[in-house]
């Protein structure tokens, strides 16, 4: 294996992991509080591309679908939320576990998405201080 993203099962794999992640924090009583005001019809495959192209794999969200700065824009501004941020960690945790993803790489992809959530929601106070021309951050291999 040299990305993770060939860890979690290249595109495909990358697909699976955001319906199983969606579904679960759909069903939180507190995450899915994120998502009661609605999300577009292809969140999940956009999602699946976002993550897909951060853990290694091709630009496809960069390329086709949006940016970084406009990512993290829809993201700032609401404040703290850590019981939020935990129980999405874990449904990400949980969503490992779900699409069969080996178990030596699920402490590492955790730790990342752990760190690309605070990044994406919490680095930047309000939407109009995200700078234009940020990139998608790229795990490098370790």
């Amino acid at each position: 294996m040299s990305t993770l993203y060939e860890a979690i099962g290249g595109d495909d794999g990358a697909l699976r992991l955001a319906h199983a992640w969606h579904e679960r924090v759909l069903a939180d009583p507190v995450v899915s509080h994120a998502f009661e005001h609605g999300y577009r019809a292809d969140h999940t495959e956009r999602l699946a591309a976002y993550w897909a192209e951060a853990l290694g794999g091709p630009p496809t969200f960069s390329e086709t679908m949006g940016s970084e700065s406009e990512v993290v824009r829809l993201h700032s501004g609401n404040g703290e939320h850590d019981e939020m941020d935990r129980r999405a960690v874990q449904a990400f945790a949980d969503s490992l576990a779900d699409t069969g993803v080996p178990e030596e790489h699920r402490e590492r992809l955790v730790t990342w998405f752990r760190e690309a959530n605070q990044h994406v929601n919490h680095h930047y106070a309000a939407p109009d201080d995200v700078p234009d021309g940020l990139d998608v951050p790229v795990v490098q291999n370790e």
